[in-house]
């Protein structure tokens, strides 16, 4: 037996894979949305600050020369309604300030290099996050006549933007708490129902290992376990039937063969024992002797028979007449028909063929024939009627004789079932003729049915599919 280990088990599986799977979730859910969500508030801060610096620049360009001091600087930015910036600094060629009335902002933020590159003809952008506020910078030249005069450097600090960011991500890992929560609780939900499915199905089959065929598996739900509870169910219902019929089968069979056994042993006892024991008797019991190792050698030959039909060995199939293997058995089984003063009227047409073996049809149609005349009634007839209806052939065998109940006839098939065990007995019968025909007849994706006959007696009626051409060879 194989040993579940923790990580081999279904429910390890099953949980690792779910709480990955939320794990990967989450993770994109507080990174790449917040990510995205900054990006976005990058990419419209630069649009904002950059459009202020550039339309500050290009208004300067036509007023840079008039602008003497910070003083008419400062009214010029009035002028144009320049607003919701946190800083703003022009410089003059050199990159000396001009203008800068935040005196808040110290020079280490007025980035020398950056003024530079502003100066040297280039828009400058470049933003951060960080202590929850988002910062944006923009430099442009100012140029008059094809020559750079001054640059316009732009500050924005904003932190309501920053809060609502901050807000956001706690949001997310406040929910990314709850969901990883739920997901617990699920997942231990789910694996516990689902685990306790599937342990109640293992103790099943257990059960059923040790030989508990009517251990039943009551599964609730309309799943797939359901489905496999209802499959196990039926599983050990046809365990149980066929156990039952192996038992039977073996307590039987043991039966008959240990009757002639015992027949044999004590005739063979009374002749060894008895020393004065004449010779007509020792001859009479030789000759019980003889009849009842034939009657052990034809049982056993018959449970051999029934062997190979259960173990479906596929035998060669070939065209085989009908009407030739009826005429063939009828020759047969003719001096037993006279023996008992019976009579057998045959009608065979012609062209029923079919599509079998030889050894098989002969068992079905011995046995059928066999079977009517050992059940007859004294001077009573047999009639075998051969015919094609359509694509069918049909064999019909009735007798005269005394018939079979009609609570009977659904288990004369079955294997040494005897509806008068005594006559049965008498005439020599095993129980297991009719159980071969049923085999033989399955096996050759045939029918056969047995009904009391109006007028007295049984009629036993095998069809079969009529040979053609077209016939399947692989006798499927």
């Amino acid at each position: 037996m194989r040993k579940l280990r923790f990580f081999s088990s279904i429910r390890t599986k099953f949980a690792l894979t779910y709480f990955m799977v939320i794990a990967v979730v989450l993770v994109l859910m507080n990174t790449y949305f917040l990510i995205a969500a900054r990006d976005m508030i990058f990419s419209s801060k630069q649009v904002f600050v950059q459009n202020m610096t550039t339309i500050i620049a290009t208004k300067l360009e036509e007023t840079f020369e008039s602008l003497s001091d910070e003083e008419d600087i400062h009214r010029f930015i009035t002028e144009l309604g320049i607003a919701g910036v946190t800083s703003l600094i022009i410089t003059d060629a050199d990159g000396n300030a001009l203008y800068a009335p935040d005196d808040n902002y110290t020079r280490s933020e007025f980035q020398a290099g950056n003024i530079a590159r502003a100066l040297a003809g280039f828009d400058v952008f470049y933003a951060n996050f960080s202590g929850g506020a988002f910062s944006s910078n923009a430099f442009s030249p100012v140029i008059s006549k094809g020559a750079t005069i001054g640059a316009v450097y732009v500050h924005d600090y904003d932190d309501d933007l920053g809060a609502i960011l901050i807000e956001m991500q706690e949001t997310l890992r406040n929910i990314s708490v709850i969901v990883a929560i739920i997901s617990v609780v699920m997942v231990i939900l789910i694996v516990w129902s689902v685990m306790r499915r599937v342990t109640s199905i293992i103790k099943a089959i257990k059960s059923v290992r040790e030989g508990e065929y009517s251990y039943h598996i009551s599964m609730s739900g309309s799943d797939e376990l359901a489905l496999l509870g209802d499959e196990f169910n039926s599983l050990t219902n046809r365990l149980r039937e066929t156990d039952e019929v192996r038992r039977r089968f073996v307590a039987d069979a043991s039966h008959e063969l240990k009757t002639p056994l015992a027949s044999i042993r004590l005739l063979s006892d009374s002749i060894l024992h008895n020393e004065g024991i004449e010779r007509e008797t020792v001859q009479e019991f030789i000759s019980d002797i003889g009849s009842e190792a034939e009657r052990l050698a034809r049982t056993t030959e018959k449970l051999m028979t029934l062997t190979r039909l259960d173990s479906q060995i596929p035998d060669e199939r070939t065209r085989v007449d009908m009407r030739d293997a009826v005429v063939a058995t009828l020759r047969m089984l003719r001096p037993l028909a006279d023996r008992s003063g019976l009579t057998i009227v045959p009608s065979l047409n012609e062209g029923c063929c079919i599509f079998a073996t030889s050894d098989s049809v002969h068992q079905v149609i011995f046995n059928l024939i066999e079977n009517a005349i050992k059940y007859n009634k004294p001077d009573g007839k047999v009639f075998v009627r051969l015919e094609t209806e359509d694509d069918t052939v049909v064999l019909t065998v009735d007798d005269t004789g005394v018939g079979v109940p009609d609570e009977d006839i659904p288990h004369i098939f079955d294997r040494f079932y005897r509806v008068d065990k005594a006559r049965s007995r008498e005439a020599g019968g095993s129980g297991l003729g009719l159980s071969i025909v049923r085999a033989t007849v399955k096996e050759l994706n045939g029918k056969v049915t047995a009904v009391r006959r109006d007028s007295g007696g049984m009629r036993f009626q095998v069809r079969f599919a009529l040979f053609s051409d077209n016939s399947d060879k692989g006798g499927e």
